[in-house]
């Protein structure tokens, strides 16, 4: 699956009041992307707030998070949805296939709070049709 960059404030916004998950060294947020340019893609943006330091740890910060989201995006993803990656205060202490457990196991809750709300409205619509 192809991943795309998210660069626009608003598609960081969209995302804020989409889904969430919190785990130790990052927070997820997620929502569904309208305009998707292709089937098999996904947008990722990376944020880290002047709460974590100066800029260059903020730096370091988001450039650990892009190392482990290239590898564990493209096989957990799913399609025509934007995450945003937030680093939190330890994201640059922890270690690297650590974080990648982490960022795993939020991908992938975030993908059932998506799936489920999908069902439930495909459920309702159903429902209301008959």
């Amino acid at each position: 699956m192809e991943v795309l960059t998210l660069k626009k404030r608003k598609d960081f916004v969209k995302a804020a009041k989409g889904f969430k998950v919190v785990t130790n060294g990052l927070v997820l947020q997620a929502a569904l992307s309208f305009p998707a340019p292709t089937k098999e893609c996904c947008f990722a943006g990376f944020t880290a707030t002047k709460k974590l330091g100066k800029a260059h740890i903020r730096n370091a910060t988001k450039r650990k998070l892009r190392a482990v989201v290239r590898l564990v995006l493209p096989q957990t993803a799913l399609s025509g949805i934007d995450y945003v990656f937030i680093g939190r205060h330890n994201t640059t202490a922890l270690e690297f296939t650590y974080l990648q457990k982490r960022v795993k196991n939020a991908i992938l809750q975030i993908n059932e709070q998506i799936t489920a709300k999908r069902e439930a409205y495909v459920k309702k619509v159903n429902d209301s049709s008959d």
